[in-house]
């Protein structure tokens, strides 16, 4: 078997858990619940899910979309969640060879659906997945260089110092960036600085981009210019494209315009 296709499936059911758990996240943590207890219950009739019911895209596709004890529709927004966490995090066990690089990848892009939802939804990003990240994937990165990870912990800081710096700086001299855009992109900047700094030049560059292009969006659909437009989804798309392609496009872009 192939190495990719093994890393591939031992990251399939981790990815699927990680997905089941973000869409809890997604619901919870903007009314500031915990998002551990209770259980998962039905959002009609607030009966306690079953173990068998609570099985990431099996139990919806099984169940038909709908609460076995009360037959209410259940969105379809939790198994497209879990599916698209669980490809993010395979597509991160494909992209990379390394474990200890893999496991940073794939715990970043796990977050950016979750973050991407609850920003459109409510235009935060919750410190309960910030501050915890902020702390533990620097601590993770120290641990893998420690024991043998190609990961650059210098450009790691820069990253962090470069990109959420520089959200910072235009949050205080603007209305339009929020804090906790500030700590998701110092949280991208961290990991992906550790890659390489291009993959966070890629990673700003293309949230720029899509960012501006949801902007004028905005504008062709009639929305005003003062209408609050969430970055968080810009930077988590920027997030996703670095992560895959960031070495490419870098490359790319010096051999076009810089050399």
């Amino acid at each position: 078997m192939n190495d990719w296709l093994l890393r591939a499936l031992v990251a399939l059911p981790f990815g699927l858990a990680v997905g089941s758990f973000m869409t809890v996240a997604v619901h919870r943590l903007p009314l500031g619940e915990s998002v551990i207890s209770p259980r998962s219950r039905c959002p009609s009739c607030g009966v306690e899910l079953r173990n068998r019911d609570n099985i990431p895209v099996v139990s919806w596709l099984l169940l038909r979309g709908k609460c076995r004890s009360c037959g209410a529709p259940i969105s379809t927004e939790y198994p497209l969640t879990e599916l698209v966490t669980a490809a993010l995090v395979v597509g991160a066990a494909i992209a990379y060879t390394s474990p200890w690089v893999i496991i940073a990848v794939a715990a970043l892009l796990s977050m950016m659906p979750a973050i991407s939802l609850i920003d459109i939804r409510h235009h935060i990003i919750p410190n309960k997945l910030m501050y915890p990240s902020l702390i533990g994937f620097p601590v993770f990165l120290v641990v893998a260089r420690l024991l043998g990870a190609p990961v650059d912990l210098t450009r790691a800081a820069i990253g962090f110092l470069a990109f959420g710096g520089g959200l910072l700086v235009v949050a205080l001299i603007s209305r339009g960036m929020g804090m906790g855009d500030v700590k998701l992109a110092a949280v991208i900047g961290v990991v992906l600085g550790s890659l390489g700094l291009g993959y966070v030049g890629v990673a700003a560059g293309a949230a720029i981009v899509f960012g501006a292009l949801g902007a004028i969006g905005a504008l062709v659909v009639g929305r005003s210019r003062k209408s609050a437009i969430p970055f968080g989804p810009y930077l988590a798309l920027g997030a996703v494209v670095a992560a895959f392609w960031g070495q490419r496009l870098a490359g790319w872009y010096i051999d076009s315009f810089l050399s």
